[in-house]
């Protein structure tokens, strides 16, 4: 374990209709659900023998079981008004109890490896920030070594232009970054059907 090391993992809890609900237009909501329980058993197997402390976040509340109610993960609950907030306090937490290098994380992207995760990390050696695009125009992940809160206040989310800001921000404060290959998320029936998941759910 390197106690210099934090990954952050970000989960909803996976409940029936509150989940991947994009997808669920297109597929229901029972297998929307099955399909991000498929998505938090492949984030679960590609973290856990990270060199790292292991913190994951749930949306809602922590739950008596689950997949990461193991030794190897601390479990806690996100906090703040929107996902920024959320993400903020989860690192300037992290900073505060003496990490150094924090990478955090959601439980989205099925491309996701933990050859991955350690050039993230890797990455913090060299620069004070890392990130993962996403192809549809987010980030998969987001890592740092000094704290910049203006990556994550007063900014809208869940759009196109998140990464091109991420980066523009980094950019404006005169951040070292280094950028991750971009990835995809699964959060509509189209990205299901070009991921290497569709084949296994069929």
């Amino acid at each position: 374990m390197n106690r210099s090391r934090l990954l952050i993992i970000f989960t909803k809890n996976p409940e029936e209709g509150l989940v991947k609900t994009r997808l669920a237009h297109a597929v229901g909501d029972k297998k929307a659900l099955e399909v991000y329980e498929t998505l938090r058993e492949h984030t679960a197997l590609v973290t856990a023998e990270i060199a790292a402390e292991r913190q994951v976040y749930y949306s809602r509340f922590v739950p008596p079981s689950d997949l990461f109610l193991t030794k190897q993960y601390t479990l806690k609950l996100q906090e703040g008004d929107d996902l920024g907030e959320r993400m903020l306090h989860a690192i300037s937490t992290g900073f505060a109890t003496g990490f150094r290098h924090i990478v955090l994380i959601g439980t989205d992207c099925y491309e996701l490896s933990s050859e991955m995760l350690n050039e993230a990390f890797s990455a913090l050696e060299q620069s004070d920030a890392v990130v993962g695009p996403a192809i549809d125009g987010g980030f998969y992940l987001i890592g740092l070594r000094r704290l910049l809160p203006e990556l994550f206040l007063n900014r809208q989310w869940s759009t196109p232009e998140v990464c091109k800001e991420t980066i523009e921000i980094l950019q404006r404060f005169t951040y070292p970054y280094e950028l991750l290959a971009p990835l995809s998320d699964i959060d509509t029936v189209d990205d299901l059907k070009k991921s290497a998941l569709w084949n296994r759910e069929q």
